[in-house]
């Protein structure tokens, strides 16, 4: 028998806890937070793009332990090879056999830290694993364990023996953002907080795998609505048609757009998505999947797309 499906405000109260453990080690950054939680509830992957010290990685290891979570961090590097993120088989040289070492990417939490610092070759070692949760490997496919989250970093500013991420690598991201240079009230708490050591290593687990597949179930369960359907597909249409465009928002981006507010939605103990949802997301999900001609900026486009976009009339439920 089936087991019952997560309530709404059941949905919301989880999500809740675990915000709230993982904002005793970050401090502010409430937007960043509830991004990264929404590609983990998505079934997403997420991308951080800021400088150095703005708590990425830590945002990455609160999140794994909060949920108590196998975490593994890849610092990327030039002479990194996929057999180190993927594993290889070793020869055993006491059974006469050739015996599988898993890579780091056989955990629940994956940190790819500066992932534009590894080569087109490795970088496209994360995509099966990204896209498909299994890796291939001399001709035999294994599964990733569950959930599976990669968390993936860059310097957006440093760019000397960096390689830029290519469209399809960014395509599996489903979220992207920044974290942001903290506020003086903010810095003054961390500070404080940081005294006496890093907090992070209190931090306990206040969720199991077992509820975060529920939540990544819930989501799937969230309704969207013929009308958000319309919705999400002029704003598709509305980005296309902008003759700056070079690369526009593909079916698969709707697609992340719409599996993100169905996430997002939980957030409010809702069963169904609403415009705002698709709104507050529409940055996060779809800038970092464009191309513009000339020196735009994606943020700016999409705010404008939303203005000529009519809003969907909903149904009172």
């Amino acid at each position: 028998m089936a087991a019952p499906a997560l309530q709404p405000e059941r949905a919301a109260s989880l999500l809740q806890r675990l915000e709230d453990n993982v904002h005793r080690v970050i401090i502010g950054k409430g937007e960043s937070v509830r991004l990264a939680v929404t590609g983990l509830v998505a079934g997403g992957h997420v991308l951080l793009e800021d400088l150095p010290g703005t708590g990425k990685t830590m945002l990455a290891r609160a999140l794994a332990t909060s949920i108590g979570g196998s975490f593994r961090r890849i610092q990327c590097t030039p002479d990194l090879l996929p057999a180190d993120i993927t594993g290889a088989s070793v020869f055993n040289q006491r059974e006469l056999t050739f015996e599988f070492i898993p890579g780091p990417i056989f955990s629940n939490v994956v940190l790819a830290d500066e992932i534009n610092r590894a080569t087109p070759r490795t970088q496209s070692a994360l995509l099966e694993a990204m896209a498909e949760t299994q890796v291939s490997l001399e001709g035999v496919t294994r599964a990733l364990d569950r959930p599976f989250f990669v968390i993936a970093t860059q310097n957006p500013v440093e760019f000397h023996g960096t390689y830029p991420l290519p469209e399809s690598q960014l395509d599996r991201f489903l979220i992207a953002t920044e974290m942001g240079p903290p506020t003086s009230a903010e810095a003054m708490e961390v500070l404080a907080r940081r005294e006496h050591g890093d907090p992070l290593g209190d931090l306990e687990p206040v969720l199991s795998l077992a509820e975060v597949g529920e939540l990544q179930q819930a989501c799937l369960g969230v309704m969207v609505a013929p009308a958000i359907r319309t919705y999400l597909v002029a704003i598709l249409d509305g980005i296309r048609q902008r003759p700056e465009v070079l690369l526009p928002a593909s079916m698969r981006a709707g697609l992340a757009l719409q599996r993100a507010a169905q996430s997002w939605a939980l957030f409010g103990g809702r069963d169904f998505v609403l415009p705002d949802d698709v709104k507050a997301l529409i940055v996060p999900v779809l800038a970092h999947r464009l191309g513009l001609r000339g020196r735009g900026r994606p943020e700016d486009l999409l705010a404008e797309v939303l203005e000529t976009v009519a809003l969907p009339p909903l149904r009172p439920r």
